[in-house]
């Protein structure tokens, strides 16, 4: 014997049974490099199930369910894929680093006061028993000056030195006129004279030892230190 079931207990089992609920989407991102130089780029790929809305932040904006995309960060950025969908939604995240430039090579080391001192200033130098500026002595003291106006925080004195003939007492003498007209030329061309001092050292410090007229020209000069 078969058993019919009316037809409105049929239509109350159908209506008893629930529809599937919608599955919940899936998302993946990756970043490929990882990490860049700055002013370089990264892909980023992503792929997706049951979503119907996707987007990339921060500014690639609305993407299909799979796809790729170049990115130029300017700094270390996390991009975030969000992925919607009537079951929900996901989302996924990737890093793109951006390494620092490398700082720039150290500048060059200029020369120390004392190496700029040494390599501009220019000795003076007299004939036999005389403290006259002579011609290539003006040339010396010009490019002395120049330094010196060109450099205000250096002040100098100006030892007189001398050969080593005549008495102690006379060649003090002499190289205090010689040190005293250096000072008076560079005051000519402009250098302010609480700047220059002088001092007289006569024959007592040769800066060359031997008897000769090459030696004793080396001698007879207005020779710059720095001054404190």
């Amino acid at each position: 014997m078969v058993r019919c079931w009316p037809w409105w207990d049929i239509h109350g089992i159908l209506q008893s049974t629930p529809a599937p609920a919608p599955a919940r989407p899936t998302v993946t991102l990756q970043a490929s490099p990882a990490s860049v130089n700055k002013g370089e780029s990264s892909t980023l790929s992503w792929n997706s199930t049951d979503a119907t809305q996707l987007s990339i932040e921060p500014e690639v904006g609305a993407v299909t369910a799979q796809g790729t995309t170049k990115v130029t960060p300017s700094d270390s950025t996390t991009y975030t894929i969000t992925a919607s969908g009537p079951g929900g939604s996901a989302s996924a995240t990737a890093t793109v680093a951006v390494n620092a430039p490398p700082p720039p090579p150290p500048a060059p080391a200029g020369p120390t006061d004392d190496e700029l001192f040494l390599r501009e200033v220019r000795d003076a130098y007299f004939d036999y028993d005389k403290a006259d500026i002579r011609p290539d002595a003006r040339t010396a003291l010009s490019k002395t000056a120049d330094f010196l106006k060109s450099n205000p925080k250096f002040k100098v004195t100006i030892e007189g030195h001398c050969d080593e003939r005549g008495s102690t007492e006379y060649n003090l003498g002499l190289g205090d006129r010689r040190a005293s007209a250096v000072k008076q030329y560079l005051v000519s061309l402009g250098v302010p004279a609480d700047r220059l001092s002088t001092v007289s050292f006569g024959k007592e410090k040769p800066f060359c030892m031997e008897s000769t007229e090459a030696c004793w020209q080396q001698n007879r000069r207005g020779h710059f230190v720095r001054a404190n």
